[in-house]
């Protein structure tokens, strides 16, 4: 079955003006003006007035649940599919937080599998917080060869609940991800957890500077959690590395305005990108009771973040929303991902003239339409 998409305002990020885009099974095969097809079964659907984007990813995501800092019963839940996609998220990359004793890899890749049979494209990272890496075979370069969702590792760095890793130990991960890249064509990325610690980014500078040459492999996160941490990351980003801002966690000031600020610092937009960390657990202290209690950490507020940098600071739609469409398809090394063009997967995402999700397709299937999730997971009511 072939649907057209007609009179659609098209972002592949980049603005196209108005156009029409025919699917045909997961793929995109044409974008036109005035596109007609004859002699076979279309579905045709008009999409006049609505902006037309990539579908979003989020790189960052604990997608069977986070949290378990307090005991047992903080441990987040798995995620559900209609979570991501009243997000528009129709790429997502799981992985594990401090939980990586009692959440396990077979459970990761497991749900990573099961959201790619719901209809949206899942990856995962293998490792933890911690060393030595867990893996699921020997290693983390057999992981991505063998494992076909797996495209890197995670670890944690300036933590107090990290290992603190050396600059060597780091250097082998690195080695792992790029040989297991080399093998499988994934890529690799090693994606790194920061936290508030001193230390910062100290030891990825310095790989950074020493072998410039493995900063495509390294991604930080958390970058905005303090201002000094984001002072690193523009010297990151200077000598060429990608700088992630989570978007739902601990930050020293609203995400949307620490873009700007790197921006006016000299960094490059297309050097950018933002995370939720959604679905860990979030700890909240009953001010009655005295009691904590817990709530799944948000994903909406990537999108909310990039409309943000739309409305509030000026920045033009193409450009906001690279942080969450083609900047992560690169930084993850997602080649059919991020972008709107011929032959590559029909994921993207439609929005009313205030920027307000309307439609998510997913691998060529509709999810939401106006504004409703229409495409659920299995279990959910």
């Amino acid at each position: 079955m072939l649907t057209l998409i007609k009179n659609t305002h098209l972002y592949t990020p980049e603005y196209c003006g108005v156009k029409d885009l025919l699917l045909c099974g997961e793929k995109l095969v044409a974008i036109g003006e005035h596109l007609n097809v004859t002699g076979t079964q279309t579905q045709e659907i008009d999409a006049q007035g609505l902006n037309c984007m990539p579908g979003l990813i989020d790189q960052h995501v604990h997608i069977i649940g986070g949290g378990g800092q307090t005991g047992y019963f903080s441990l987040a839940p798995e995620i559900s599919l209609s979570t991501l996609i009243k997000c528009g998220t129709t790429t997502v990359v799981g992985l594990l937080g401090t939980d990586g004793f009692v959440k396990t890899l077979p459970q990761l890749y497991a749900k990573t599998k099961a959201l790619c049979q719901d209809g949206i494209s899942a990856y995962m990272l293998t490792g933890f917080y911690g060393l030595p890496t867990p893996t699921i075979t020997s290693s983390i370069a057999e992981d991505m060869i063998y494992l076909d969702k797996c495209i890197g590792c995670k670890i944690a760095m300036s933590d107090d609940r990290s290992s603190h890793p050396t600059k060597l130990e780091l250097l082998r991960i690195i080695q792992q991800v790029r040989l297991g890249g080399f093998t499988s064509a994934k890529g690799g990325v090693m994606h790194v957890h920061l936290g508030a610690l001193p230390s910062k980014i100290d030891l990825l500078l310095e790989i950074a500077k020493e072998f410039p040459s493995l900063i495509s492999y390294i991604s930080p996160t958390h970058m905005g959690r303090t201002h000094d941490l984001f002072l690193q990351a523009i010297e990151f980003a200077k000598l060429g590395g990608m700088v992630d801002i989570s978007t739902g966690g601990t930050k020293y000031t609203d995400p949307h305005l620490t873009v700007m600020e790197g921006l006016e610092r000299g960094i490059n937009i297309n050097q950018m990108t933002f995370s939720s960390d959604g679905n860990a657990g979030v700890r909240r202290k009953n001010s009655e009771t005295g009691e904590d209690t817990y709530k799944k950490a948000p994903l909406h507020k990537n999108l909310e973040q990039v409309v943000a940098l739309i409305k509030e600071d000026g920045m033009s739609p193409s450009e906001a929303f690279k942080l969450i469409t083609v900047n992560p398809a690169k930084n993850m090394k997602l080649k059919s991902k991020g972008r709107i063009a011929e032959e590559l997967d029909a994921d993207f995402t439609l929005f009313d003239d205030q920027w307000q999700l309307q439609e998510v397709w997913a691998r060529g299937t509709r999810m939401m339409h106006e504004g409703t999730v229409i495409k659920k997971g299995n279990f959910e009511e």
